[in-house]
């Protein structure tokens, strides 16, 4: 009897292991990860996507606009790329450069293969089986990027035609199992068909099962939001099917006008912020076809923000008042402070150190570093004066201004307040000639 009770209790726990096996969600070892519906970076704190998207592959000369984006307060960055099917292809030593841009501006890259746009409706367009034949040839400049890159399978990879769009979910899953077993461990993202749009619902309807056909669950999707989100009662409709069967979404490109309609922009940046969803709008710059009005800045100058630029920028709901950079990256900045860096000596409670990033010729990208000293604080003020006739073109994570050469730059509302011994950091670009000396800086509290 004993033994026949020891035999059917080993079973039944073998059982209930078996279950639990099935029905608890793997979740990715490394990198950016998705919890819940949420998605986490390497340091499992939430990261909430505020972006905007550079066209690399058409312009591979602007690798200035990597800087310039995180300028205007950007958390991450949407690159387009290409396989070589539609345009000039983006080969290994090209991506893995990109990533370090990325990196350098403390930028999160999500990397996108633009040839799929529109297939079954684009005769020209790749298949995502293709857009996976390319992430795996240029896999060696992906490696060890995973708490800094998201692989964007390919870009609106379905057009409008409803029999190819039936194998939307199938095709899409058959692309994340290829990555997987192509030992790639970072979060995935996944278009929309319908030129990213989902009207036909294909992508809302299909997105557990695709989900759940993903053996590290994590895969995020993407709706593109334009001439079909011309409401706020789709806009909400959409993104809150989603999130109520916390299933990860972000919207992955919108505009504020387009060719199908007047998309609803105002909502979808409320709605995003309320729910705690990601946004990367379209896009930088150099658009054409009769959507030059998606441009940011014109012409790849920062100097030259448009009336999109500026609501993406500062408007309400936009980058400099919700945008949070990744924890990898520590908020602000990248710097390297060397120890001879100048440091305050406690003034008001906080010391500061000032740190070139970069430099290259007539420009330069720096970062301040602000500590509280030995009690909290709610706000500080970092002041400096150069010595060469430096200017600050444009700065992230502070309100920056100038007063001949002495340039004053106070907390914005999210970094006013450390805890004693914390640290912040801000960041700003500026031009120089013939010297570019670093500054003593000086802290004190507000």
């Amino acid at each position: 009897m004993r033994t026949r009770i020891a035999i059917a209790s080993s079973a039944l726990l073998a059982l209930v292991f078996s279950l639990l096996a099935f029905a608890l969600p793997a979740q990715a070892e490394t990198g950016f990860h998705v919890n819940n519906g949420r998605l986490y970076d390497a340091n499992g704190n939430e990261f909430i996507m505020r972006g905007v998207s550079h066209p690399h592959a058409w312009y591979a000369g602007e690798t200035g606009s990597f800087a310039e984006i995180k300028s205007f307060g950007a958390n991450t960055v949407r690159v387009v790329l290409s396989s070589g099917h539609r345009w000039t292809r983006n080969d290994t030593a090209d991506v893995a450069n990109v990533i370090s841009l990325c990196r350098a501006n403390r930028l999160i890259c999500v990397l996108e293969v633009h040839d799929t746009t529109g297939y079954g409706d684009e005769g020209a367009a790749a298949t995502l089986d293709q857009a996976v034949d390319y992430w795996i040839s240029i896999q060696s400049a992906m490696q060890g990027q995973e708490d800094y890159v998201i692989l964007n399978i390919g870009n609106e990879p379905f057009g409008n035609n409803a029999s190819v769009n039936a194998n939307w979910a199938s095709a899409t899953s058959s692309a994340i199992d290829r990555l997987r077993d192509a030992g790639f461990d970072h979060t995935i993202m996944v278009d929309a068909p319908n030129w990213g749009q989902d009207w036909s619902f294909t992508m809302r309807d299909n997105a557990q099962a695709v989900f759940n056909s993903d053996p590290d669950r994590n895969t995020v999707f993407s709706v593109h939001m334009y001439g079909v989100f011309d409401t706020a009662a789709e806009v909400n409709s959409y993104l809150n099917s989603f999130r109520s069967r916390n299933l990860p979404i972000v919207v992955g490109e919108f505009g504020h006008n387009h060719s199908d309609g007047d998309p609803d922009e105002n909502t979808i940046m409320s709605t995003t912020r309320s729910l705690g969803i990601g946004w990367i709008g379209w896009s930088y710059s150099g658009n054409g076809g009769g959507v030059e009005y998606l441009d940011m800045v014109q012409n790849f100058n920062p100097a030259n923000v448009t009336d999109w630029g500026r609501r993406i920028f500062t408007g309400t709901d936009g980058l400099s008042q919700t945008s949070r950079e990744a924890s990898v990256y520590g908020g602000g900045p990248d710097p390297s402070p060397s120890p001879t860096d100048p440091t305050t000596p406690p003034t008001g409670g906080c010391t500061a150190s000032y740190a070139v990033v970069g430099q290259w010729s007539s420009g330069f990208q720096a970062a301040v570093t602000v500590t509280a000293g030995d009690a909290p604080i709610s706000g500080w003020q970092v002041t400096w004066t150069y010595a060469n006739g430096q200017s600050i073109s444009s700065s992230w994570s502070a309100n920056v201004t100038s007063s001949g050469s002495r340039v004053t730059a106070t907390n914005v509302n999210y970094n006013g307040s450390l805890a004693a011994g914390a640290s912040t950091q801000f960041g700003f670009l500026g031009s120089w000639n013939g010297s570019n000396s670093v500054p003593s800086v000086s802290c004190a509290v507000r």
